[in-house]
This record gives C-alpha cells, sequence and structure tokens, in this order.
C-alpha cells in the first residue's frame, strides 16, 4: 500500500483499493483515483513508477503482472472522498439492512450522505432528502445517466 500511495503524481490523486492474487502468475491490481479525475496517461505513469519501487523490493516473485487502472462503474465507492467527488451524481445506495436507495447524492461529510429521492405515485413525482450514515452503508455505486 505505501509503495503504491507513494507513486502517486500529485496530491489530487488517492489510492482506493490494492489487490494482490497468484494463480499462474502474480498480478497486482492498483485503483486510484483523484478529486479532478485520472487520465489513462496518469496511470501509465503511476505504473512506471510504482514498477521500479516493486522491482527494488523482493516480493517473493520474479515475474508478476502489475495493472494501474481507475475504479469502473461496477467498482462500488469505498472512501469518503469518492463520495465527496460524486456530489451531484445518482447514487444506488446498498444499506446494511438489506434495503436499496435511489437518489442524487447532495451532500457528503465525514459522518453521512444526503440523496434527493424522487418517488413516483402515478403521474406525480415527489422528492424527499435521504439522510444515510455512512456506518449504515454496505456498497454505494455510481449510476450512469444516458439522458
Amino acid at each position: 500500500m505505501e509503495l503504491a500511495e507513494a507513486s502517486l503524481l500529485n496530491s489530487g490523486q488517492f489510492l482506493v483499493d490494492v489487490v494482490a492474487s497468484s494463480r499462474n502468475i502474480s498480478k497486482i491490481t492498483v485503483i486510484v483515483d483523484g478529486d479532478e479525475g485520472v487520465t489513462i496517461g496518469d496511470c501509465g505513469l503511476i505504473s512506471r513508477e510504482l514498477s521500479k519501487k516493486l522491482d527494488e523490493v523482493d516480493f517473493g516473485t520474479d515475474h508478476y503482472v502489475l495493472e494501474v487502472s481507475t475504479p469502473g462503474l461496477d467498482h462500488p465507492l469505498k472512501l469518503k472522498r469518492q463520495f465527496q467527488k460524486n456530489t451531484g451524481r445518482g447514487l444506488k445506495v446498498h444499506r446494511k439492512d438489506k434495503s436499496i436507495v435511489l437518489g442524487k447524492l447532495v451532500s457528503a461529510d465525514d459522518e453521512r450522505i444526503e440523496l434527493k429521492q424522487e418517488i413516483k405515485e402515478g403521474r406525480v413525482t415527489t422528492a424527499c432528502d435521504v439522510i444515510i450514515p455512512f456506518e449504515d452503508i454496505e456498497k454505494a455505486f455510481v449510476m450512469v445517466s444516458f439522458k
């Protein structure tokens, strides 16, 4: 983790996850995000920097595959910083009580998120605010809108 964090390009970038797997060949997947986004060029630069650092450390294998990417749509939000970055976007929140809440992320702070949820009853649509403490969230995904 420390090597991956040390390979980030600037303070606006942050480490989301590091996954190591070993089947036929060792694979290290590093997922990074940024307050202003992360480009494919950034991923390439981070990958080269991290690869140099990994080559200096003996972690038991000569061959490995290193993958540096950003979180995809199938990757849940993990950090409070990611929620703050995605303010204004639609979210699908799976709560620990097994309920699911869909809505537009209005705000996120250190304790909770606030969603604006639209409820349709016949032809009438009403909006209500839903506040969810982080401790009640099992996982949350950004939803894509093609409107």
